[in-house]
């Protein structure tokens, strides 16, 4: 399973599980061990982490950080936890900041649990930086915050690349609050340099205030262009593989008439089964969950059963992959996906499936 979808599954527990947290022990316990595990480490391991991690600071002797993450006996990330729901801008970052100056370690992570934002020290050796260059979001994330955090897995860790990526995040926040900053209100220093490359006459005072409202302009209108033609293209691509609705199919699955009458399963298929699988080793015991492949889709049958049908991967129509939910009824409904990821949007609806053939 690729590291998005072990992220967009628990996600969708931790979701479930923020309503119970009254104290931060609860908070270790129901989602940063639990995100500790998702990024690969041996929670149980102690050289890979310590709880409880105790370094001397100066005069003072057996301060504590609450998780450290070990390789070769030494740290390389330190991890302060406050309970669930904390003001994370708010807190007192004194221990983690002491730790940078007496350990090995090059990043820092304050977090509630939820929010999880990562400190290193960029801008002075052994000095932790006062901002945070990337935070993470378990409820809240997109693709690429989701790439930049499989850096920190603990396969894909490599202290060179993550401290250069870092700084990269670092600087493209920067300069993206400043363009913010811009678009809202320009300054003279920067309205100079558009007004310079378009207006070759001298730059008064009206000149200036005139093309202060023109960047202004100039920028908002740029950024319509840019989600029209997003907007435009992403239209575009969903006519193409947009399929015309057919009549529904009776929902006992099609066996091949003799051998495997030209049925092929495909990898697709494979992982969308594995992904479904995954959704449901919560719910029940994956040992009852099987997959039969017939001419016209693929489908997911619990204890092997025709008559208890889970969902049903359509895949066999070129470029185009749907997948067949079931409702309350057991009414079949069918939607467009465009990647084996989007299987999980639908993760409620398959458990409650197969919920209801449980009872």
């Amino acid at each position: 399973m690729d590291f998005i979808d072990d992220v967009r599954i628990r996600s969708g527990r931790f979701r479930e599980r923020i309503g119970y947290l009254e104290t931060e022990e609860a908070t270790k316990t129901a989602l940063v061990l639990p995100f500790l595990e998702m990024m690969g480490y041996s929670i149980f391991d102690p050289t890979e982490v310590i709880p409880e991690f105790t370094a001397d600071v100066g005069t003072k002797k057996g301060e504590k950080v609450d998780y450290a993450l070990m390789r070769a006996g030494d740290p390389i990330v330190v991890i302060e936890v406050k309970k669930y729901g904390s003001n994370l801008s708010q807190v007192d970052m004194s221990q983690l900041l002491r730790y940078f100056t007496v350990t090995d370690a090059h990043f820092g992570i304050l977090t509630d649990g939820i929010v999880y934002r990562f400190f290193s020290d960029l801008d002075q050796p052994n000095v932790m930086d006062p901002t945070p260059f990337f935070h993470f979001n378990m409820l809240d994330f997109t693709d690429s915050e989701v790439e930049e955090l499989k850096r920190f897995t603990k396969s894909a860790f490599d202290l060179e690349e993550t401290l250069e990526a870092a700084a990269t995040l670092k600087y493209t926040r920067g300069i993206k609050q400043v363009l913010a900053r811009q678009l809202n209100n320009p300054d003279d220093e920067f309205t100079r340099l558009l007004a310079r490359q378009v207006y070759s006459k001298l730059l008064t005072k009206q000149a200036m205030e005139r093309f202060t409202e023109v960047v202004k302009q100039a920028f908002r209108e740029f950024i319509n262009d840019r989600i029209n033609v997003t907007l435009k293209t992403a239209l575009a691509r969903e006519a193409t593989v947009e399929e015309p609705e057919s009549e529904p199919e009776p929902d006992v699955v099609q066996e091949p008439a003799s051998g495997d009458g030209g049925v092929v399963t495909t990898a697709d298929e494979l992982e969308g089964f594995e992904i479904v699988k995954d959704i449901l080793k919560d719910t029940i015991d994956l040992e009852r969950v099987f997959m039969r492949d017939t001419l016209s889709y693929c489908g997911i049958l619990l204890d092997d059963n025709n008559r208890k049908p889970l969902c049903r991967l359509r895949f066999n129509a070129k470029s185009v992959k749907r997948l067949g939910v079931f409702d309350e009824e057991g009414r079949e409904r069918t939607h467009l996906i465009r990647s084996l990821e989007e299987i999980l949007d639908y993760a409620d609806q398959i458990r409650a499936t197969a919920n209801r053939h449980c009872l």
